[in-house]
């Protein structure tokens, strides 16, 4: 008999499921809704749907909602002169207060490497921000989101999610396919930030 699946929460253990999980994700056209994406189910349900600059008006700036549109993950770049005198860019991952409706704990970190870096596939590091054995990263995204065809793994090199075209040989409609245990948010929360990245749904 096997054991049940053991959960990875890092947003909430909400968003975890025992089985693995297939979503398809759409970008919203920036003429018509701001831009961004939503990310549904097979039933063609939304469960996630992300804000980008067109809906909030502020770059480098991006929301991840739950299907019930209620805020879930706010993201932003970290911006002042460190910054810009880093060879990279950080992205920060905060919870939101439901109550408050503003950012409160910080839950994940992303490293951004220079462009020259993203063009020959240099694997993005992810940090979850909770007591861990690993102070260097925790994530990696492996592979070239802008071809959709890339894997998020954890440090053991297990896939946490595959991104990619299937059949549909489109990249304004691609699949995620969440592997079981780990955090959906989460997922989506990188996703979000490597469609920023690459000048995508969420980025004016």
């Amino acid at each position: 008999m096997g054991g049940s699946t053991i959960l990875k929460p890092i947003v909430s253990k909400t968003f975890c499921s025992s089985s693995e999980t297939m979503f398809m994700v759409r970008k919203r056209p920036n003429v018509i809704n701001g831009g961004g994406f939503v990310v549904m189910n097979l039933g063609q349900k939304v469960v996630f749907s992300v804000d980008g600059c067109g809906i909030l008006g502020a770059k480098g700036e991006l929301i991840v909602r739950d299907g019930d549109g209620a805020s879930t993950l706010f993201i932003r770049k970290k911006g002042g002169i460190v910054q810009a005198l880093s060879f990279e860019k950080r992205w920060k991952g905060y919870l939101m207060d439901q109550y408050e409706g503003t950012p409160s704990k910080l839950v994940f970190s992303l490293r951004e490497p220079i462009r020259s870096c993203i063009a020959v596939n240099t694997a993005i590091k992810v940090s979850i921000a909770v007591p861990k054995e690993h102070k260097d990263w925790d994530y990696e995204v492996r592979g070239s989101f802008m071809d959709k065809s890339c894997t998020i793994n954890d440090r053991r090199g297990d896939v946490v999610a595959e991104v990619g075209v299937g059949l549909m040989k489109s990249k304004e409609l691609y699949y995620v396919l969440v592997k079981a245990g780990y955090d959906r948010a989460f997922v989506v929360g990188i996703i979000a930030i490597l469609d920023n990245i690459h000048g995508e749904s969420t980025r004016c």
